[in-house]
């Protein structure tokens, strides 16, 4: 199979960094919402120009290829599963990866107090795990809430009141209010409800209950999964998708610089009018019809000239941005788990969250050999920040030696990896501060901005590519669309259609 790894990871040669001074689409940002605009442009006849931060092409959805010697590890930053309601983007996808794009089984769990619990929720598991007198006082504590929060009608004004009204103080606490203060670094009473209703809507006690004895379940191809079970995976990595879109785009003429960044935005008011992009040739100024952003929100009002109004900066001000610092291990070691991934609520463990890129795809790392994943969230001002990869080792190996997970002699190298702008935290006050900057950005006529960054909404993969390709068609037909409600819909966030291939 090595020789295949590397056939599929070939990569295409870089173009030249001089850019077009007149593009007709300017696209800030090559991640999945950025590409995916460039890629249905394309099929359309029009060919756009793409700046890109980094060398490589994906954003937080890349793949990424570390050789020790004769041996290549693949890893994702951060585990990447596919589905969606959106046939259109299966179809998308399929047709640029083909006999790449397989399904996966999903084994996701918690690992609480040395025992593995189910993600979401496994109500026969928590009672087996629990004992019966924790269990039921799990269920006493659902059905108070009910009486609360439904029959009284308490208002729901924050994450702590979603998930204690859907699951019960007792099961809120176990795992859901713990994790949630560790990723986001501050208290579910500050969280806005916005990111349960987008995260986990549609999911609470009852409907975890229904599903365990079997009820709730539709069966059949494309049918709902309530919980998601199986998903979609490119064989050598998610980053393929957006590596085969950009080997597309450029047979098609578009061009993406990469190791090059806005540094100016110059406007009317009305209209963006020239772009300062710094590229290795030097800064280079373009006049764009159309610019799609999908760079961090708070970055591109800095980058406006002349700068947006006091309220407007005032507002970004206040945006929050999570952080994330990625420790990734290549390990002479068969297998750790089964599992994709795992999470890691309590807060007396320093990392978040785990996985197993060998068990998203076989070809992910060389045969006899496993990689594991370790996520930490956190501030650019936390002590996790300045760390050198070898103290974030004796950091965590302690926890996963005492687990009989792998040993210090199982580790073969360890790369540390950071990455600002990951989360928008949904504080309390965000949603208004948000609508002040939206509200001054729609002035801008040609401007687009999309993405989990650029929109500074949390979405997954396919949601971005969702917002690319509907910027895609804001263009083509002259119009705009509302894009809030891709990645908000009204139900539990896991749940998808995990279509069948096409013959």
């Amino acid at each position: 199979m090595q020789p295949v790894r590397r056939r599929a990871w070939r990569s295409v040669p870089m173009q030249s960094s001089r850019l077009d001074p007149n593009p007709k689409i300017l696209i800030l940002g090559a991640g999945p919402a950025g590409l995916a605009c460039a890629m249905e442009l394309s099929r359309k006849g029009i060919a756009s120009t793409i700046v890109e931060r980094d060398q490589q092409i994906g954003g937080l959805a890349k793949t990424l290829r570390i050789a020790e010697g004769d041996d290549v590890f693949l890893t994702d930053i951060g585990p990447h599963r596919f589905f969606s309601k959106n046939q259109y983007l299966y179809d998308f996808i399929e047709d640029l990866l083909h006999e790449e794009w397989r399904k996966v089984p999903r084994l996701t769990r918690q690992f609480i107090d040395g025992k593995f619990f189910d993600y979401p929720v496994n109500v026969k598991q928590v009672v087996k795990n629990l004992g019966l007198w924790k269990s039921c006082r799990i269920g006493v504590d659902y059905f108070l809430a009910r009486i609360v929060y439904g029959l009284f009608q308490k208002p729901m004004r924050t994450f702590e009141d979603y998930v204690v009204a859907n699951f019960g103080r007792t099961l809120a606490e176990f795992s859901m209010i713990n994790y949630t203060e560790k990723i986001w670094g501050i208290p579910v009473a500050d969280i806005h409800p916005d990111w349960a209703k987008q995260r986990i809507s549609g999911l609470n006690l009852w409907s975890v209950f229904k599903n365990a004895i079997g009820f709730g379940r539709k069966k059949g191809k494309g049918s709902p999964k309530s919980l998601v079970d199986e998903f979609y995976y490119p064989q050598f990595g998610t980053g393929r998708i957006y590596e085969e879109i950009g080997k597309h785009l450029r047979q098609e003429g578009a061009t993406i610089a990469c190791d090059s960044e806005p540094v100016v935005v110059r406007h009317d008011g009305t209209r963006i009018t020239e772009v300062d992009v710094k590229t290795p040739d030097g800064v280079q100024t373009v006049r764009p019809e159309r610019v799609v952003e999908s760079v961090p929100i708070t970055r591109f009002l800095e980058l406006l000239d002349p700068p947006p109004p006091p309220e407007v900066r005032d507002a970004a001000a206040q945006l929050k941005w999570r952080a994330q610092v990625y420790l990734f291990l290549t390990l002479d070691k068969e297998s750790v788990t089964k599992d994709n991934w795992i999470y890691f609520p309590s807060k007396d463990i320093p990392f978040g969250r785990t996985s197993e890129m060998k068990n998203f795809s076989a070809d992910m790392c060389p045969p006899g050999k496993t990689s594991f994943f370790v996520e930490f969230f956190a501030f650019e001002t936390d002590p996790i920040w300045t760390m050198t990869k070898e103290q974030v080792l004796d950091l965590v190996l302690p926890y996963f030696e005492s687990w009989g997970f792998f040993t210090r002699q199982d580790v073969r190298q360890c790369y540390l990896m950071k990455r600002p702008h990951v989360y928008p935290v949904y504080d309390s006050r965000y949603r208004e501060r948000l609508d002040v900057i939206k509200g001054w950005l729609d002035r801008l006529e040609n401007l687009i901005y999309v993405g989990r960054p650029g929109r500074f909404k949390y979405t997954n993969q396919d949601h971005s590519l969702e917002m690319g390709i509907v910027a895609s068609r804001m263009i083509l037909e002259g119009r705009r669309y509302d894009m809030e409600p891709i990645g908000a819909e009204n139900e539990y966030f896991e749940k998808g259609v995990i279509y069948e291939k096409r013959i």
